[in-house]
């Protein structure tokens, strides 16, 4: 595989979480007017030079990085398309990468021309997420990781099937919980944790409490629920590495998670804590996805092995030896 495109797709998959980071950083430091009701000008200029804030400068950033990963996605699906597009799940991601690049930058548009409810504005984190999702997978394919761990061979079972299928949808609401609590500025509306209140086992009092609870519920169920998987993995499937490494991976990540989440709370929604909380989140999602992506091969491996065990089993007649 070319050197080139490697180095690539790593730059684009930066530059993409670079984008979630940069809408992460927008809300969290409400600075989405900061270039006004203008879009894609920031105050109708194409450089804004006049009464610089920290809003505009946010905002503007955001912009220019995500103008520069709609390039580098389209290059890089483009390139893939060309250099590995005998891989099936290739042109499903190049497409996946682009289509929701933009719907992410329309939702963007749509939220600084046209006021949108919270609820609404919490999707732009998850589609953003579905892009880079997608640019990430393609790199694994240019890296070849597949080939590296022998995938060809991976033959999962129903109950893992279920597992990894289920986990993938529920991280995704996990996430737009977590984009809800930004955006309606729920984070420290709860000043304890694990509750609300500790010492306190009241239902929440007001919907800012709901939401911030109801994250912290389902932040609690994905982490008990990959626990329980990665036991799975690693019980019976070491001798399939890239699910007893993945899981392996998957629960350190979903720790980092949960250390990070309980740190926003403990340092007053400290940022670099807020934006350490997405990114492992992000990168959760993604292995998540590699798995599915794994998991859709699945059949085919099943046929491969069926038709080699058949082989190996059947006689040559004309190797019989008569006496």
């Amino acid at each position: 595989m070319s050197r080139k495109l490697k180095w690539f797709s790593v730059l684009t998959s930066l530059v993409m979480l670079g984008v979630l980071l940069g809408g992460a950083l927008v809300t969290k430091t409400d600075s989405g007017m900061g270039c006004g009701r203008s879009f894609p000008l920031c105050h109708g200029k194409l450089i804004p030079l006049d009464d610089i804030t920290p809003a505009l400068l946010i905002e503007f950033s955001h912009r220019l990085v995500s103008g520069s990963a709609a390039i580098l996605v389209t290059i890089l699906s483009i390139w893939a398309w060309k250099a590995i597009g005998e891989v099936r799940e290739t042109k499903l991601l190049a497409i996946l990468s682009v289509s929701f690049l933009i719907i992410q930058a329309l939702l963007g548009a749509a939220a600084v021309l046209w006021p949108q409810s919270d609820f609404i504005m919490a999707l732009h984190f998850g589609i953003s997420l579905i892009s880079f999702a997608a640019v990430l997978l393609l790199t694994l394919l240019i890296f070849e990781v597949d080939k590296k761990f022998d995938t060809n061979k991976l033959v999962v079972d129903k109950r893992m099937t279920f597992h990894i299928i289920g986990l993938t949808i529920y991280s995704y609401i996990v996430v737009y919980t977590g984009a809800l609590v930004r955006h309606t500025e729920s984070s420290l509306v709860c000043s304890d944790f694990p509750f609300c209140t500790n010492g306190d086992f009241s239902l929440p009092a007001n919907m800012y409490q709901w939401i911030q609870m109801g994250h912290r519920t389902a932040a609690a169920i994905i982490f008990l629920w990959i626990g329980y998987v990665t036991i799975l993995a690693v019980r019976h499937y070491k001798h399939q590495k890239v699910l007893y490494f993945g899981w392996i991976i998957a629960f350190i990540l979903i720790s980092l998670q949960a250390i990070s989440g309980a740190s926003v709370i403990f340092t007053k929604a400290n940022l670099f804590v807020a934006l350490l909380h997405g990114i492992f989140i992000s990168l959760l999602f993604g292995l998540l996805c590699y798995f599915l992506l794994l998991l859709s091969r699945n059949k085919n491996n099943i046929a491969k092995q069926q038709i080699q065990s058949e082989e190996t089993h059947s006689v040559d007649p004309n190797k019989l030896v008569t006496h």
